[in-house]
């Protein structure tokens, strides 16, 4: 510690930047149809589809790379229709992207009358209601004709415009595409708006790019609380444990009996361990842990992000969730229940989020491209007033915005109170049931034991100002510092372009030093 700070007294001048985690290259699944089976067909993976006719198709030939593309043309309604594919990704205000995509048109297959295509990104809040609205130039027939672009060729879309959400008039050109203010996600999306005189012709897309330029994803969504798992023991200050059985197997007919040993949970190379083992004690065949901060820490509202990998195998319930602080006075479901997510072992490529209540709504996700839960995986819950929205490495694939109350209670009641987290892995229980019938112990003892539900990080985020540092000047003394409330550590080394950074150690959210003849450089590190 000591020759650290001594470092840090010699310095004259300081760079004063940030670095949080999640930047990434192209955001979008699937963005150039790969994972789409040959030939023609709707299964688009990783897209949402609406409208009449958005395909898939397999040309080597055609294709802008690999061997398949996305075919859009109109509905044939008789009045103006829109049809087309989109995605949903985490974000948040402040948070910076390019876009762009590949698109074609056939001389055979032109646009015809008033139909029209391009790629949009908007950026939207809890609700899905539109903040902020960028296009790429629009696919006429006059662009066609006119020259703008070629037939027969695939050209480059970028999204440049920049337009007035509520009167879609364009009120600037610009290569960046801003996050504002409320921003929860970002949707990439491409529009084919057929006329009403059912006119012809289609575009092909292909290679399309979401991309995150500086910052961070989740823009101006800060770390306020996280457990990394880092150290060598759970940290009973936060953490504590269901122990038994429950009643009736906590509602549930598990048949694991829940400990607080080390045996169940541990912490070790930076992850969190909860092990279902085949062992028999107090009447039952099998252990596992239940942790939960209930007595330690609640929340209301935020950014709830666990990285995560699930074992798979009959009989394995792993869950990472939510309960109201108040369930010991009002009982379940009165107290609300919120699923981030949880797992039927039998099914390692589905995992389901949920909201319990007094009634139930629920999603269930696939993993594309051959993905399992028994790969770390970010699961993120975003909890607003008036909406859930859930993701998976960060692609949005449920949203729920109305539920109702057991107790009678007014929307948005119970979810309007705080919430403390449980992790768990259960073995056997209702939820694993098919066609009504609970796995059995002879079913169960075929999965492979022990089995392990690692947890890498739990991390919460709320909104706040930017994470920077700032710095101010008093005669001699110089003051770096940086925001309290945001889960970070300042770093510092000689060489800004370097990778030698080194965490300088302090008690506070500042430093102060007079400078001396040597230069360094300052960094904040979240978390």
């Amino acid at each position: 510690m000591r020759k650290i700070l001594r470092k840090a007294l010699g310095i004259i001048s300081c760079l004063a930047f940030s670095v949080t985690p999640l930047m990434a290259g192209n955001v979008l699944t699937n963005p150039g149809f790969e994972s789409d089976p040959l030939g023609e067909n709707q299964t688009l993976l990783g897209w949402s589809a609406y409208g009449g006719n958005a395909y898939s198709e397999t040309s080597l030939t055609l294709a802008h790379n690999g061997t398949n593309y996305f075919k859009v043309f109109q509905a044939f309604t008789s009045s103006t229709n829109y049809t087309g594919v989109y995605q949903d990704y985490i974000s948040g205000p402040g948070a910076v992207y390019t876009a762009d995509g590949w698109a074609y048109t056939l001389s055979g297959d032109k646009l015809a009358g008033r139909n029209l295509a391009w790629i949009e990104v908007t950026f939207r809040d809890a609700n899905a209601n539109v903040l902020a609205l960028y296009r790429s130039a629009v696919i006429t027939t006059n662009s066609l004709a006119n020259g703008n672009f070629p037939v027969n060729a695939w050209f480059d879309l970028p999204v440049t415009n920049q337009y007035n959400p509520n009167t879609a008039v364009i009120t600037n050109a610009t290569t960046e595409l801003v996050a504002p203010g409320g921003t929860y996600f970002v949707r990439y999306q491409i529009v084919f708006q057929g006329d009403p005189n059912n006119s012809g012709g289609s575009v092909y897309f292909d290679d399309l790019n979401l991309l995150p330029v500086g910052g961070s994803l989740y823009g101006n969504w800060n770390i306020t609380w996280s457990d990394e798992f880092n150290g060598t023991n759970v940290d009973t200050t936060v953490w504590t444990n269901d122990l038994g059985n429950g009643s009736g197997g906590w509602g549930n007919n598990e048949r694991e009996y829940y400990t607080s040993r080390t045996n169940n949970m541990y912490v070790s190379g930076g992850l969190l361990h909860i092990v279902a083992q085949k062992e028999s004690t107090n009447g039952f065949s099998y252990t596992s842990a239940r942790m939960k901060t209930q007595g330690f820490m609640s929340w209301t509202y935020g950014r709830f992000e666990w990285r995560a990998k699930f074992p798979a195998g009959t009989g394995f319930w792993p869950a990472l969730w939510l309960l109201g602080t108040n369930i010991t006075s009002v009982n379940w479901p009165g107290c609300g229940e919120i699923d981030v997510t949880e797992n039927n072992g039998a099914t390692p490529v589905n995992v389901q989020g949920s909201l319990h209540s007094g009634t139930d709504e629920t999603a269930v996700y696939t993993f594309p491209d051959s993905g399992s839960v028994t790969n770390f995986h970010t699961y993120v819950l975003d909890w607003s007033p008036s909406a859930f929205l859930w993701y998976i490495d960060g692609h949005l694939y449920e949203s729920q915005t109305s539920w109702g109350s057991s107790l009678g209670n007014p929307y948005p009641a119970p979810f309007d109170k705080p919430f403390f987290i449980v992790m768990n892995l259960a073995v056997g229980g209702n939820y694993l049931a098919t066609n009504g019938v609970n796995p059995s112990i002879t079913d169960i003892n075929k999965s492979t034991f022990p089995a392990e539900m690692q947890v890498d990080y739990m991390r919460i985020y709320t909104q706040t100002s930017p994470l920077q540092i700032s710095i101010t000047n008093a005669g001699p003394q110089v003051t770096v510092s940086w925001p309290g409330n945001i889960i970070c550590h300042l770093q510092t080394q000689i060489n800004s372009l370097g990778t030698n950074w080194v965490d300088v150690i302090t008690v506070t959210n500042s430093l102060q030093f007079i400078p001396g003849s040597n230069a360094a450089f300052y960094r904040l590190r979240s978390p």
